[in-house]
């Protein structure tokens, strides 16, 4: 690690120690009659950088907003750090999560959509600064003085003061990584994050991207199409279709050398 980055370790702060992070065991996630997730078993050890690839509607958005709660499993289980997150233990069975359970162990989790999803009526500074105030019970310039360190990890310092509608697309989601690694998550979740950008405001973002994972410990599960991007932050690459990993390595491995033909088949549409 360099010498300068000590402050971005500081500012994200995620516990490290190599153990398993995430595990999704045995889910199940269906739309109806069409399976998304088949039964699906994979892990992530904390302080990697896991990449998903695979073509569109092959389950690896569903895997992240299963994550984030904003869906949960007809079947099987999901922990971060130990812990159960859509269930939990009562008289030693395993029944559904409560909300303020749920809560809880999902403040491990941080998350960077697509659509930059900011707080349209609040300034830079605010969208980065209310949830660690309202969530995280911080105090106000503890939360502002974190929120100062993050912009400038993400080159925004100078926009402090503005709306999100006076930010270009890029702009508005390097807040957006701002914002989510202001609540110090222990995984940060990344899905598409360029996809909605106009294309000579994608290499910015994955700039930042880079550094956050070259300089800091967060733990990473990112979704993308961008390959060269996900070959320079990966520590794994899982190659996902009709809701399976059918394939996992090394970057390496996976880009130069797929064993799956359908693998092989979607590299070289998308290379």
């Amino acid at each position: 690690m360099s010498a300068d980055s000590s402050t971005s370790k500081e500012t994200v702060n995620p516990t490290v120690d190599g153990s398993e992070l995430i595990r999704f065991d045995k889910v199940t996630k269906r739309f109806g009659s069409h399976v998304v997730l088949d039964e699906l078993d994979f892990s992530v050890a904390s302080g990697k950088h896991v990449t998903l690839i695979g073509p569109s509607g092959s389950g690896k958005t569903t895997i992240l907003r299963l994550l984030m709660t904003l869906m949960k499993p007809e079947e099987g289980t999901i922990k971060v750090g130990g812990e159960y997150l859509t269930h939990e233990t009562k008289n030693g069975k395993l029944v559904p999560a409560s909300e303020k359970y749920t809560r809880e162990v999902r403040k491990n989790i941080g998350m960077v959509f697509q659509q930059f999803n900011l707080f349209p009526n609040m300034k830079v500074l605010r969208n980065i600064t209310e949830a660690p105030v309202q969530v995280l019970g911080l105090s106000k310039d503890e939360a502002e003085q974190r929120a100062r360190e993050l912009l400038e990890l993400v080159g925004l310092t100078e926009h402090i003061d503005k709306y999100p509608s006076q930010l270009s697309g890029g702009q508005q989601q390097r807040v957006a990584i701002a914002r989510a690694l202001a609540m110090r998550p222990q995984v940060l979740l990344l899905d598409e994050v360029t996809s909605a950008l106009d294309p000579e405001l994608v290499a910015g973002v994955l700039d930042v991207l880079r550094d956050i994972a070259h300089t800091t410990d967060i733990t990473m599960l990112c979704v993308t199409h961008e390959m060269n991007f996900a070959r320079d932050i990966s520590d794994q690459v899982l190659m996902f279709d009709s809701g399976r990993v059918i394939e996992a390595g090394t970057p390496e491995k996976i880009f130069t050398e797929p064993e799956h033909e359908r693998t092989r088949e979607f590299l070289s549409a998308v290379l």
